[in-house]
């Protein structure tokens, strides 16, 4: 394993963060922990794909290359399909490409932990995104007193409708795009997930995003079969 493979994530070295879970790409540049650039980007025009030259283009910004990265940490999702795909995909080019390490963090950690407004207001937080089909993506969120995250509990999908009797039983507040607690999920929030056991590093082989639902298109061919896509 190489000297870069070995560092901690996030406070060590140049980390590339990216996430796209709520339809946006996210992107952050981390140096020794500290917060270089953030941006968001369209992740696709009517003509070109944007989210990989998005990432060069901040590269360059910051006067570095893809040949100086250390890490690359990506939001597993669950959240928007296609938007998840793209993200991974470049990710796992990256680093295959680099031979450096590949880091997972819970896209709906991200939604708490780029909130810098959370830190003042609470330690649990039920965190979500539209799954579409009235349903959302959900998870309950704890931080430390200091705003950091600490564990993150998926618990699938819950009905639209349902969230806020959900997040009174969990004794959490809901946040995300669509709660009274507006915030998305961005790459940026990798910062407060230093103490997350789940920000690990993922099989390049057989690592794939948590999608939380299977595609559109997939449930639409399905329905128009009568059977399971294999």
């Amino acid at each position: 394993m190489s000297a870069a493979a070995q560092r901690t994530p996030l406070t060590q070295g140049l980390v590339l963060a990216m996430d796209a879970a709520g339809g946006d790409g996210t992107l952050a540049l981390l140096r020794d922990g500290q917060l270089l650039d953030a941006r968001s980007v369209v992740m696709r025009s009517d003509r070109d794909e944007t989210f990989f030259p998005a990432v060069l283009a901040m590269l360059a910004d910051a006067g570095v290359t893809l040949g100086e990265l250390d890490a690359v940490i990506v939001g597993a999702g669950p959240g928007s399909f296609t938007a998840l795909r793209v993200v991974a995909a470049t990710a796992k080019g990256i680093v295959h490409a680099r031979g450096i390490p590949l880091f997972a963090v819970p896209s709906l950690a991200l939604i708490v932990a780029a909130d810098e407004s959370t830190k003042a207001l609470g330690t649990r937080w039920m965190s979500t995104l539209d799954a579409l089909r009235g349903e959302r993506y959900a998870a309950l969120v704890i931080s430390g007193e200091r705003g950091e995250i600490l564990r993150v509990e998926q618990l699938g999908l819950v009905a639209a409708a349902s969230v806020a009797a959900r997040a009174a039983e969990l004794e959490a507040l809901p946040i995300g795009p669509d709660e009274a607690h507006a915030a998305r999920p961005q790459a940026s929030g990798v910062l407060r997930c230093l103490g997350l056991a789940s920000v690990a590093r993922v099989d390049l082989a057989t690592w794939e995003p948590l999608y939380g639902r299977l595609a559109e298109a997939q449930v639409k061919w399905e329905a128009a079969h009568g059977r399971s896509l294999t």
